[in-house]
Parts: structure tokens; sequence; C-alpha cells
């Protein structure tokens, strides 16, 4: 118990320190939210890394598609890292931090607002942001649970306050550069820790290889699943399967807290370099997660099962770790607390900074000052970790069904509603405001649908996870469907946009950003 204590107290100490030491570099809005776009290539590319893994990767999804998929799982993270970072990178990174400085975007419905002449998308995308962020940042707090109950035994309700409470002095004191500079040494952690926690579950059985023999043994759920399906190159269900890889990899390319990374970007080499690291990380951390979940049957107990038998996805991961030395214990809850308070900060930054430029500023308060917009965001910041940790108490005490439900939705909505309007918007002049509002409501709305009529939905789409990936299919379809059967854009707007593309540097700057930032 000493150990794991000590481990958690250097890392609380560590984080909250520098938090402090970056609290007198945010004098503005552009600095507190942003870095002052000026974060360099490795904090942006673990900054995009951290938030992207969490808590919910590491013990939730690692667990349930592990056991559902087996090793074959390791396609998702590699979607993760192939897809949802390097591809990201290489078609988002460069044009989403030209047209953001050109347009004075701070977060993504503000783009919206200013890409497509509309106020009223801008706060759309606001209510989006905010109806499903918010629980799904609750939801990161599920994935300690077991974890700290498997290493404390004490009440989850003291996990979610620690967790809240560090995350609230470090991100109020120091703002996004504090972030960056966490979410660094939170990511140093997690390779680190994922990589001895591999080595230790490989060598219960034997290695790789007798770990692999071992999983061909296993037998499926089904009487006629065939021996050795859980050890096979694409699993028992490859269609979901896909899907998985889909919601998980392409639908960070919409998500608010996601993009608002690139925003940040300093230079071109600061590309280059962040689209490789950000790969790699990628590869080791998710990769790692899922490989290791593949593995899950072979720790297979009583404790990984609810009422009547049922598999608590959950318990899978903590189930497998309980075995181990109170130093790797004390390794994997530090790792699993770095990647969940890595993901709330940026979740409740991207919330209470969005909340307050895109919906009260110029809307229900018309004058704002700079102390008053950052004022406004560090006590939204508060106020959201505090609600996110009452829905997480609600939901752990309680075990109400629709907040569970909502938060394995929110992904979905938001990269649904988002992720072709903005890829769009960054590439083609022709995309219209109405298709874009298409886009929001359709997604929206069958999401929620999903919530509370899944089973009028097809077999193939009551699972949150195909949902969420159908609706990111389908608005890549919707979006310029609606667009080439609506009136033009005012070309002035989109020439004004895209204007920023074609500014001299060493070569166009849809191409590179140079060497500086020429309004610098």
């Amino acid at each position: 118990m000493f150990i794991k204590i000590s481990l958690l107290a250097v890392f609380f100490a560590i984080t909250i320190i520098i938090g402090l030491v970056f609290r007198k570099r945010n004098d503005s809005v552009s600095s507190f939210v942003l870095g002052g776009r000026s974060v360099g290539p490795w904090l942006t590319a673990f900054a995009y890394g951290t938030s992207y893994f969490s808590a919910v990767v590491f013990v939730g999804y690692a667990g349930q598609f592990g056991w559902r998929f087996g090793i074959s799982a390791l396609w998702i993270g590699l979607g993760n890292a192939f897809i949802g970072c390097l591809l990201a990178w290489v078609v988002l990174a460069r044009r989403t931090r030209l047209v953001t400085r050109h347009l004075g975007s701070a977060t993504m419905p503000d783009f919206f607002g200013a890409r497509y002449g509309s106020g009223g998308l801008k706060i759309g995308a606001s209510v989006i942001t905010f109806i499903f962020l918010v629980p799904y940042t609750a939801s990161l707090y599920n994935g300690l649970s077991r974890l700290f109950s498997m290493a404390f035994e004490i009440d989850f309700t003291v996990c979610i306050a620690a967790m809240a409470v560090l995350t609230a002095v470090y991100v109020i004191a120091g703002g996004y550069a504090a972030t960056a500079v966490n979410d660094f040494i939170q990511g140093i952690i997690m390779l680190f820790g994922i990589a001895a926690i591999i080595a230790s579950v490989l060598r219960v059985n034997g290695g790789f290889g007798g770990s692999l023999t071992a999983l061909a043994a296993v037998t499926g759920d089904s009487p006629s699943a065939p021996a050795g399906v859980f050890a096979s190159m694409f699993g028992p269900d490859p269609l979901s399967l896909l899907g998985v890889v889909l919601l998980t990899s392409v639908g960070t390319w919409g998500l608010p807290q996601m993009v608002q990374k690139f925003y940040s970007i300093k230079s071109e080499k600061n590309i280059s370099t962040g689209t490789v690291v950000s790969a790699v990380f990628a590869v080791v951390i998710s990769g790692g997660c899922y490989f290791l979940g593949g593995f899950g049957r072979l720790f297979d107990s009583p404790a990984m099962h609810g009422a009547e038998g049922a598999i608590v996805y959950d318990a899978v991961i903590p189930e497998m770790l309980s075995g181990f030395t109170p130093l790797l214990i004390g390794i994997v809850i530090v790792l699993v607390f770095a990647a969940s308070i890595s993901t709330l900060s940026s979740l409740v930054m991207a919330s209470a900074s969005t909340f307050t430029l895109d919906f009260l500023r110029g809307n229900f308060v018309k004058k704002m000052g700079e102390r008053a917009q950052l004022l406004t965001i560090r006590a939204l910041v508060a106020a959201f970790i505090a609600v996110s940790a009452v829905i997480a108490v609600i939901q752990f005490k309680g075990g109400v069904s629709f907040i569970a439900q909502l938060m394995g939705v929110s992904w979905g909505a938001l990269a649904g509603a988002f992720l072709a309007p903005f890829l769009y918007g960054l590439y083609w002049k022709r995309v219209t405001a109405p298709a874009v509002w298409a886009n929001f409501l359709f997604a929206a709305l069958f999401m929620i649908g999903n919530i509370l009529f899944r089973e009028s939905f097809p077999a193939l789409l009551q699972s949150p996870i195909n949902a969420g990936a159908f609706t990111m299919l389908f608005g890549l379809l919707l979006v310029p469907a609606v667009s080439l059967l609506t009136r033009r854009p005012d070309q002035k707007l989109v020439d004004r946009c895209f204007e920023c593309y074609d500014a001299t540097v060493a070569v166009r700057a849809s191409e590179s950003l140079g060497v500086s930032d020429p309004a610098e």
C-alpha cells in the first residue's frame, strides 16, 4: 500500500507544480485556451495522443473488445494509430491551423460560424458539444472504479473526488500550456507502463507463443463457434470489428477536443514531427491496450461475471492484473489515472471554452472583455468537472442506465455531427450552411433515437458503436448531397475563408506553414 500511495503522491505533486508554474503565463484567452498557438511538436503530439486514450480505452474498451474479438482486437489499435492519428495529422493539421488562425477561431463551433457565415450554426454546434461532451466526460471516471477498488479497497467516490480536484487545480491554474506539458509527462508514464503490463501478462502463459496457443484452445460463447477463433486474424465477428475500428479511428476527426490540438501548432516542422510521434505513440498505447485485452479470456474467473453469469467487461482488465506485485499494480494505477485526467482536462477545456466563447459571448453577454472571458472559462472548467463528477457518482451508486447509454452514444453523436462539415469545410468551397444543419440534426437525432428506441433499429445498428460509425459515414454523403441541392454559398465569404491557403511562404500555404508565421 505504501508503494501504491507513494507513486500516486509523486504523480499528484508533479502535476500540480506544473499547473502553478504556468499560472502567470495565461493573460489572454488565446494563451489559456490554445497556448498562444505556439506549442511544440512533441507536446502537441502527446497532447493529441493522451486526449485520445483514457481509462475508457484501457479498462472499458480493451476489456470489452478484447473479450469479444480476441487477438483480432489489435486491429482497433492499429486503426487508431494509422487512421485516427497518422492520417488525421496529414489531412487535417496544416489546413486546420491555417484557417482557424485566419478566421480567428478558438473552438470548433467558432469555426463553423465563421466558415459558413452563420451565427446559428455556431450556437447549434456549441449546444451539441455541451449536451454530448459533458456526459462523455463523466464516463472517464468509470474505468477507474474497479482498479481503485482492487488496489485500495476504498469507496469509488474518493477516487472521483481526487481526480476531479487534481484536474481542476492544474487546468484552472495553467491552462492549455500546463495541460500540454502534463500530457507529455503522462504520455511517458503510459508508454513505459503499458510495456511493463504486457510483458507481465504474457509471462503468465509462457510468453507470446504460449499465450497465443492457450488462446487458440478457448472456445467461443456459442457452441457452434470454432475453436481458435479468438486467436485468428479477424476474430469471430469481423463486421462488428470493422464498426469499432471506424468509430474509434475516423471518429477523432470530428471530436472538438481532438481537432482543437491542431489549432495550437507553431510551424511546419511541428506537423512533420507531430505526425510521426502521435502515430508511434498510438501504436504502443492503443495497440498495446487492445492486444492486452485480447488475452482476457485466459484469465476468466467468477469475478469477471455478474448476475446470471453475464460478463462484466470493466472487470476483465482489473482481474487480469489483480495477482501482480504491488509495484506493478501501482504503475497500472498511475498509468490509468494519468490517461484519464489528461483526457478529462482536454474535454473540460473544450467544453468551457466553447460554452463561453460560442454560446455566452455575443448572445447572452453582449460585451465580454478578455478578463471576463478568462474568468468565465476558468469558472466553467470547475463547474463542468463538478457536474461530470456528480453524474459519475449517480451512475455508479444508482446504476442509472440512461446516463450510461448517453455516455455510450456521445462519441458517435459528436463525430457524426462535426466530422463531415469540418472536413469538407477545409477542402471544398461548395459546402452550404443548410447542408451543415442537416448533418447536425441527423447525427444528434439519430443517436438520441438509438438511446430511446434502440429495439426499433436494425439489428446491426442497435449497437451504439455501429450506429456512431453509420452517422459518420452517412454524413460524408449527406453534406455534399444537400450542398449540391441548395443555393451556392456567398462567393465573397468563401474566398475570404480560402485566401489563407494562397499566402506565399516557401511554397503554397496549403502545402506548408513555412518556417514562421507571417502574421507574427
